[in-house]
């Protein structure tokens, strides 16, 4: 099995095509596949902040639904989604009024039709995903090597949202543990969530939030090779949303 695992998109259609002809995928009915059967996952997030969100939306509905070649793990803006598109109370800030409000500017029938596909995307998606023949684990926030094997509300929090403390920084980002520091499992986990301006590589894990909405790059993370693969965002480059870490 070859994977290409690629990074939040968060709406970036462009970039993402272009990501997946870096990669050598060919465009066929409307879908992308690799001629040496390779399978992109995606490691959630794929809505939200960016121009396109509901294009991708259907462009990985009928990769991961439809035609099965790809898969999908959820991000926390995809759980945000999801629990709006159910009709829950959500606040539309963070990136949610992009999607709603491109979701507004369709037809109902485009409006029943995105709606479906993305419930039925998430709802039929693991919380993360193990592959053990490649000995990898791809989840949107990461997972501690404890938690692997469980699907209890405890992992779904830390997988959607990292290692969370429950206090804020100033700008009102959460604060997060440093989980990555203390992994020492034989599985790659592959995980985005949290914008780094090169992938970040740490006791067998990679962050591939390279920060495409704000303006760096989109990137593919390739086993078994354990590759890096990124093209240059279109977007405006915002600094203050990167988060850099003390060298271990």
């Amino acid at each position: 099995m070859k994977i290409d695992v690629i990074g939040d998109v968060h709406g970036c259609l462009e970039e993402l095509e272009q990501l997946f002809y870096k990669l050598g995928y060919k465009k066929e009915q409307g879908i992308f596949i690799h001629p040496n059967q390779r399978i992109p996952v995606f490691v959630g997030d794929i809505t939200d902040r960016g121009p396109h969100s509901l294009k991708v939306i259907s462009l990985v509905y009928h990769m991961v639904v439809i035609h099965k070649r790809a898969r999908y793990v959820p991000g926390n803006h995809c759980n945000k989604l999801y629990r709006y598109f159910l009709g829950n109370k959500v606040q539309l800030r963070h990136g949610l009024e992009t999607t709603v409000a491109e979701y507004n500017n369709c037809s109902a029938e485009m409006q029943s039709t995105i709606r479906h596909q993305f419930i039925t995307l998430y709802e039929q998606a693991p919380l993360y995903l193990h592959l053990p023949n490649i000995n990898a684990i791809i989840a949107h926030a990461g997972i501690k090597e404890s938690y692997i094997g469980r699907n209890d509300k405890r992992v779904k929090t830390f997988v959607l949202y990292g290692d969370i403390t429950g206090e804020f920084h100033a700008d009102g980002r959460p604060v997060r543990r440093d989980w990555a520091k203390f992994y020492k499992g034989d599985n790659w986990i592959i995980y985005g969530h949290t914008p780094v301006l090169e992938p970040r590589f740490l006791n067998k894990t990679v962050n591939i939030d390279t920060g495409c909405v704000f303006g760096n790059q989109l990137t593919a993370f390739c086993l078994p090779e354990e590759k890096i693969v990124a093209v240059p965002s279109k977007q405006p480059f915002v600094q203050e949303k990167f988060t850099t870490f003390e060298v271990p």
